[in-house]
């Protein structure tokens, strides 16, 4: 009996020890430089590849391993993706992201079209371009903790939208990739679409719940996990069996198990797999990257990169004007979603299999997501003075008010509080306020929210807290006390130095989420930062004194020098 040869899986071994040692030393680079992940990969495919320094071998194997790591990416963005997110974000998805993806595919079209590119080609090319990343996008804005913000709520919505429309493009592509359109695949696609949509329905709603639910039953860790990893395998082979994509099938797969009860767990069994596999897509999409493209046309690529971005930033402001944001929240997100995402690298190697685009444009584009991606940690970092920039030029005067209602404030007696923000903490300051009979003025940004209590008869305003003109129109002049109770820290920052300027005794009361931003709050004018840490913080501590019987006097003490020793 003839037994394989190990030596021949040496080289794969090899050139995996070769990727990730050298993607370990980048990626430190990378976190210095506050660069993503994403593009530490890149550069590790780049300069290992064929076209750099040619460390790899065996590049067909290390796609073949990247194929894995696609299948359980979309696997995992369909167990995300659910009904309730799109309801929470449904203004911003429907309006926001149907026009940001619809206007930037309509202008790709038309300049690439009216350049001379074939009108299937120029299609392509608006797909690729009308996609941002929301892995960079998300985890910039987690890290700068910013994610609850308005303007972060604007761009999830538009990115929750573009990673549904690629589903719809990549289930196109193999038509349009054919030359001439024809409406008979176009049918036959639509129908296996149909199937495989009757087929998540039945399994989401009947088939995987209840056999997910004697799996778990066993509570075995390892059945789960094997399960899941079936489950998710199985319709991708299902879908790629009627001629339609791996990466449709396992979206799909995703939003079976996203409708049952454990999706979380299977999330968190699967995201150390899906890591470690999406690590090989982008080194594999890196080592495609021929760095002498850009060395030979850097104008071309280094132009083309900057009107996409700013292409891609006016579209989405846009957006995000049209479902009535103020002008600063949606330029800080168009400028937030201007890099080219990384399901533009799924949708453009299906392209590839279908002959569409040339090597040229495939490596133009390449060099232009590796370069948009790169720079999106500077831009969203500095979105927010570029905005106030902006907002500064005199052509911008009318959008400072953010639509705010102009309704006189002379009803206002001297000594009311202002209320910036209008969540949980805002709500129930304007209770405690109206119980005991004090004026209040709130502002907010969510035009949804303003509607809903306006209606109730809060005195409430639509309009962004850190604009002079905004501030005069609640009479912040004639305040005794503002309150600033929203997520973002450089905005919080911006509102306490304006209203310090126009009333210089005010009383400014900040809540904060972490401890270190006390000193800066502090620094530009506030009076008393309150951070969510050092709530939960006392109360814990609090408790764990009273589970020791301390008498209260004691744990008060205690509490008071804890806080001395914060502010201190």
């Amino acid at each position: 009996m003839d037994y394989p040869d190990p030596n021949m899986e040496i080289p794969l071994l090899r050139d995996i020890v070769v990727l990730f040692s050298l993607s370990i030393l980048v990626l430190l680079v990378c976190f210095r430089l506050k660069i993503p992940s994403i593009v530490g990969f890149l550069i590790t495919g780049i300069l290992a590849g064929p076209h750099g320094l040619g460390l790899v071998q065996k590049v067909k194997d290390v796609q073949l391993l990247s194929e894995i790591g696609i299948v359980l990416l979309l696997f995992t963005i369909g167990m995300e993706f659910s009904i309730k997110k799109i309801v929470q974000y449904k203004r911003f998805f429907l309006v926001s992201g149907f026009l940001q993806v619809t206007l930037t595919v309509l202008s790709v079209l038309g300049v690439c079209w009216f350049s001379g590119c074939d009108f299937n080609e120029a299609l392509f090319l608006g797909f690729l371009i009308s996609l941002s990343s929301t892995a960079i996008v998300m985890r910039l804005y987690n890290e700068r903790a910013v994610a609850n913000t308005p303007f972060a709520h604007l761009a999830l919505g538009i990115l929750i939208f573009q990673d549904v429309a690629s589903i719809p493009m990549m289930l196109v592509i193999p038509i349009f990739g054919q030359g001439d359109i024809d409406a008979w695949p176009l049918l036959i696609s639509l129908a296996k679409g149909i199937f495989l949509l009757s087929l998540v329905f039945v399994g989401a709603s009947r088939l995987v719940p209840a056999l997910l639910y004697r799996i778990a039953k066993t509570r075995s860790r390892e059945l789960f996990l094997v399960s899941v990893f079936v489950i998710c395998f199985a319709v991708a082979w299902i879908a790629a069996t009627v001629g339609l994509s791996l990466s449709l099938g396992a979206f799909l797969a995703g939003l079976i198990v996203a409708e049952s009860e454990y999706s979380d767990e299977a999330i968190s069994d699967i995201l150390p797999f899906q890591d470690l596999f999406v690590s090989f897509f982008f080194l594999s999409i890196g080592m495609l990257l021929d760095i002498r493209f850009f060395l030979d046309n850097p104008w071309t690529v280094l132009g083309t990169t900057f009107f996409v971005m700013c292409l891609k930033t006016f579209i989405t402001t846009l957006s995000g004007l049209a479902a009535k944001m103020p002008f600063r929240s949606s330029l800080i997100a168009g400028l937030g979603l201007s890099q080219i995402g990384e399901f533009s690298f799924v949708i453009d190697k299906v392209g590839l299999e279908y002959g569409l685009g040339s090597t040229y444009s495939h490596q133009e584009f390449l060099s232009i997501a590796l370069l948009s991606m790169a720079l999106s940690p500077l831009l969203i970092a500095f979105a927010p003075k570029i905005a106030d920039f902006v907002l500064k030029w005199p052509i911008f005067e009318k959008w400072k008010t953010g639509g705010m209602n102009q309704e006189a404030a002379g009803d206002i007696s001297e000594g009311h509080t202002v209320i910036v923000g209008y969540g949980i903490s805002g709500h129930n300051i304007a209770q405690s306020l109206k119980k005991r009979d004090i004026a209040y003025r709130i502002l907010e940004m969510n035009p949804q929210t303003v509607r809903a209590e306006r209606a109730k008869g809060e005195p409430i305003h639509f309009g962004d807290a850190s604009h002079e003109t905004v501030l005069h129109h609640v009479r912040l002049k004639h305040a005794s006390v503002l309150a600033i109770v929203i997520n973002d820290p450089t905005a919080a920052s911006r509102i306490i130095k304006t209203a310090r300027r126009l009333n210089p005794n005010l009383h400014i009361i900040v809540r904060a989420r972490f401890v270190k931003e006390i000193a800066p709050l502090t620094a530009v004018g506030a009076n008393v930062v309150i951070p969510d840490e050092w709530g939960a913080s006392i109360a814990m501590f609090s408790n764990v004194l009273r589970a020791y019987n301390v008498e209260e006097h004691v744990i008060h003490e205690s509490i008071q020098q804890l806080q001395q020793d914060v502010y201190v």
